[in-house]
């Protein structure tokens, strides 16, 4: 934490949280990756549910929002310290690469959204030169 956060008790309380907050949402942390035949990105949501989840494609922008309950309070006395986030998330990757937007698949499981995007296969053509009145003589 820098300096100017320790001396801060608000940022002492959230803790990195505070760095994760864009507006009145925070992100969730991705890994993006590429494979052969896909483009991966796999987003950290422990205790997020699967009804609490929107995964959408828009163009080349993939967005994954929803919402992380809070735990019970239960009999707590005293919150020494906050980084679990709660509350709306969004999280947006550009994907870089072509993808089939039907072969789209999202999985949940073990506090890990994976969003799987097949790469579509490059469309070749051959583009044929026209010749010249100069070319064919």
């Amino acid at each position: 934490m820098s300096p100017t956060k320790r001396d801060d008790p608000l940022a002492e309380l959230l803790g990195e949280f505070a760095d994760r907050l864009h507006g009145d949402r925070w992100q969730p942390d991705v890994d993006v990756f590429e494979t052969a035949q896909t483009f991966v990105v796999r987003a950290e949501l422990a205790g997020v549910r699967s009804q609490d989840l929107r995964v959408t494609v828009d163009g080349d922008e993939l967005r994954i929002r929803g919402v992380r309950l809070p735990p019970e309070a239960g009999d707590l006395r005293r919150l020494h310290r906050m980084e679990i986030a709660s509350g709306p998330f969004e999280r947006r990757v550009r994907v870089p690469v072509p993808f089939e937007r039907e072969g789209v698949t999202a999985h949940l499981a073990d506090g890990f959204l994976t969003v799987t995007l097949p790469r579509r296969a490059p469309m070749r053509r051959r583009i044929e030169v026209e010749r010249t009145e100069t070319d064919r003589e």
